[in-house]
């Protein structure tokens, strides 16, 4: 089994994977997705800048930072279960050479495959399918069913999964590491960013720039889906909120304050995905959205 250009430990763990798995082969189509927030900061910098400067896209093992739970370190959650998933082929590795993680995104959504992770995402060539590991559910709830591109069953069993809509993605752990100029067909941003500082940085990325039409929310539905996360993350979004409308450069400005904590920002910002999501964002097909148009 080909698994691309990777190290002793990457083929490893992927041959362990491989082992497990059983199924289809994913289609060569589809595409992993890296979701986050593009105006957060990575090891005191910018991510944009980082990931300008870097041209690498690092895992939390690297950053020491994370849209979900920051738990990689020795003994640690996210080392635990990345010991258990690739039976210790990184126990002893660099963190420069852990998995990155992502999405496989099956049903072609304009806002990425794993929104919860953030409102824009960097959209991987098909090539990276080759040297991916899958897993569903998400790997912190130490799942039993795993797949690769050769054969998966993955796709069929979230289909027929009845979880929250920003919990049901497929996670994927790409091996070998995410170089920009090599592994992303685009950056997609979330239309908020358009004409800011997040824009002008993302020029700078070895990758092309692409949009889909953004995340909004009135404070009026935050209100009315306060039982989501809790009142007081429905209050807290109606107070940063802007002419009564709440977005994602919204949330990243108010993080960037340092007067709310960030994981109250993240249960308003799960708010916001939910229920904000933009019109058509389930039905791009093969690069092209719902009414026809291209999605990059």
């Amino acid at each position: 089994m080909d698994f691309g250009d990777v190290g002793a430990r990457q083929k490893r763990a992927l041959r362990h994977v491989a082992a497990r798995s059983a199924g289809p082969a994913v289609d060569p189509r589809l595409r992993i997705t890296l979701n986050f927030h593009p105006d957060r900061t990575a090891a005191g910098r910018p991510i944009l800048d980082a990931l300008a400067q870097d041209g690498t896209y690092h895992s939390q093992f690297v950053t020491g930072t994370s849209n979900g739970g920051l738990t990689a370190h020795p003994g640690g959650d996210r080392w635990r279960w990345e010991s258990r998933i690739f039976a210790g082929a990184y126990d002893a590795a660099p963190a420069a050479e852990r998995p990155v993680y992502g999405a496989l995104n099956f049903r072609r959504q304009l806002v990425g495959a794993a929104p919860r992770f953030g409102s824009s995402h960097l959209r991987l060539t098909g090539a990276a399918l080759a040297r991916a590991t899958f897993c569903y559910p998400d790997s912190a709830a130490e799942p039993t069913d795993f797949g690769v591109a050769a054969g998966m069953s993955l796709i069929a069993l979230a289909e027929t999964d009845e979880q929250d809509a920003l919990n049901d993605y497929i996670e994927a752990q790409v091996h070998g590491g995410v170089d920009l100029a090599r592994d992303a067909e685009a950056l997609v941003l979330d239309a908020s960013y358009r004409g800011t500082p997040v824009e002008a940085a993302a020029r700078r990325l070895p990758c092309p720039v692409a949009w889909h039409p953004g995340y909004r929310l009135t404070v009026g539905e935050l209100r009315r889906h306060a039982d989501y996360r809790g009142q007081e993350y429905a209050d807290l979004g109606a107070r940063i909120a802007e002419k009564g409308v709440l977005d994602p450069r919204i949330i990243g400005d108010a993080a960037r304050t340092g007067r709310h904590e960030l994981q109250d920002l993240k249960k308003v910002w799960h708010t916001l995905a939910r229920f904000g999501a933009p019109a058509g964002a389930g039905t791009a097909v093969d690069g092209v959205d719902g009414r026809g148009q291209p999605v990059a």
